[in-house]
């Protein structure tokens, strides 16, 4: 009888596999909406260190957190015709409240650019108030057709960014600040995960902006999955919202905005970049837990041998917990190994006996046996290189899944199992809607050097093409 841990194999198939894991790490369930998402409490944990890193990356930018309200009059939306047009099939819309039917109906966010450019042209007087830099950690509702737990969910959690600049140099410098050291940065340093870091094609910027940057990771299965991304909204919104400023000179002048985001998305996202057969595999620098001590056998020597070498690797910095609870050791073992815990140390009577104990890697299952006294010094060391191995790891398969090619044909053929990567001068419009009858589509633009462009208008660009979530 299959253990009832059991996850279907990756190569068999791949969605299925996530969902196993999602539900066997005990990451979220789906909620009684349709769309929406219960995020457990070992799930809930991932997020929180990805907020904690994300947002003192931002902090570290001049950006100052605020909150804005979840209910948006519809009016606000219709101000901005392209932004609207593009989240219209999406919206969650409240037409009755208090039992009466809404003088004007009201929008539940599905992103705040509308109602923080309110308050920008409220709060903004003159060039001494620029920029204006906000982030807020909040909840949006884009209602999802095909809904993935953590990928696509009507509900979703993230932060959002929205700045005021004087002049579109810096409102772009900033943008591409925050896609580089922000996001990027967080993506390699915390998550382990390379990506092609680029702006969208024209067909697939966001609702509104002149250009958007995006860093794309590639998956197990060769399929992309957008991680972050940053808008250059240009003079679109302080036009609609007459966010305006008094200049040095004295004369009135439109700011120009961006708007960037990350959210919930990332825990799908490291579950499908370095996931295996065996269930999750978390990088030590995001891991909530890093380690977890368990006791082999339920006896007096082994508990007080477990709690000395749990307060061993909390001294040294280590986030560890100590399982001491009921249930066969071989059960346990399975249930830590699912939630991807980057090491795991075993204490039983037989190896006491010669001052050790068993330490496993997550990431690759080798076994090691270390000192009892010495434990917290290698534990320290060993999670830096397997931070580092883990990165290695997804940069290799990226980097063997992304194939050069010279036409669009060729494009096609490779993309079905990883990145194309052509000449952006190949495709055309007609192009890139060949691409999405091949369920395909450009996930960014790059210099030939990999570096961000300003436009997609410069001259020699390339693009990648791929499936994506």
């Amino acid at each position: 009888m299959a253990s009832p841990n059991a996850l279907t194999p990756q190569s068999e198939d791949f969605p299925r596999w996530y969902q196993d894991v999602v539900a066997k790490a005990e990451m979220a369930d789906n909620g009684p909406v349709r769309g929406t998402m219960v995020i457990r409490p070992y799930g809930y944990a991932i997020w929180e260190r990805i907020q904690s890193e994300i947002d003192a990356r931002i902090k570290r930018t001049g950006a100052q957190n605020a909150y804005f309200p979840l209910f948006i009059p519809e009016s606000y939306l219709s101000k901005e015709a392209e932004h609207v047009e593009g989240f219209s099939p999406e919206l969650a819309v409240v037409t009755h409240a208090g039992g009466e039917k809404l003088a004007e109906p009201i929008v539940v966010r599905p992103t705040s650019e509308t109602v923080i450019g309110e308050f920008m042209a409220k709060w903004i007087q003159s060039y001494r108030d620029l920029p204006l830099l906000l982030n807020q950690w909040a909840n949006v509702v884009r209602w999802e057709l095909r809904p993935r737990l953590f990928l696509r969910s009507s509900e979703f959690l993230w932060q959002e960014g929205h700045t005021a600049h004087a002049t579109l140099e810096d409102a772009r410098a900033y943008a591409t600040r925050i896609q580089v050291e922000v996001y990027n940065a967080f993506l390699e340093e915390v998550l382990a995960v390379p990506t092609y870091i680029g702006i969208k094609p024209p067909s697939e910027r966001f609702a509104g902006a002149i250009n958007t940057l995006t860093c794309e990771g590639m998956m197990r299965d060769g399929k992309a999955l957008q991680m972050a991304t940053s808008h250059e909204l240009g003079q679109n919104f302080a036009r609609a919202f007459d966010i305006l400023y008094q200049s040095e000179g004295g004369a009135s002048e439109l700011c120009y905005t961006t708007s960037w985001g990350a959210s919930t998305r990332l825990v799908g996202g490291l579950i499908m970049a370095h996931g295996d057969d065996q269930g999750l595999i978390v990088p030590p620098a995001l891991a909530p837990i890093q380690a977890v001590v368990i006791g082999v056998r339920d006896e007096p020597e082994v508990n007080e041998a477990c709690e000395h070498v749990r307060a061993q690797l909390e001294d040294a910095g280590v986030r560890v917990v100590l399982d001491a609870g009921r249930g066969s050791f071989g059960r346990r073992v399975t249930d830590w190994e699912i939630k991807g815990v980057p090491l795991r140390v075993d204490v039983g009577p037989r190896d006491l006996k010669e001052g050790v104990v068993s330490v496993t890697r997550r990431d690759t299952s080798a076994k090691i046996s270390w000192p009892v006294a010495g434990v917290g010094g290698e534990a320290s060391s060993l999670l830096a290189s397997m931070q580092r191995d883990l990165f290695e790891r997804a940069r290799v398969w990226r980097d063997s899944h992304t194939t050069e090619v010279g036409s669009l044909a060729q494009a096609i053929e490779a993309a079905q199992n990883g990145f194309a990567k052509l000449p952006w001068s190949l495709v055309g419009p007609s192009d890139e809607a060949a691409l999405k009858d091949q369920a395909l589509t450009v996930r960014c633009l790059q210099r030939a050097d990999g570096t961000i462009p300003t436009s997609d208008l410069e001259e020699d660009l390339v693009c990648l093409v791929a499936k994506s979530y």
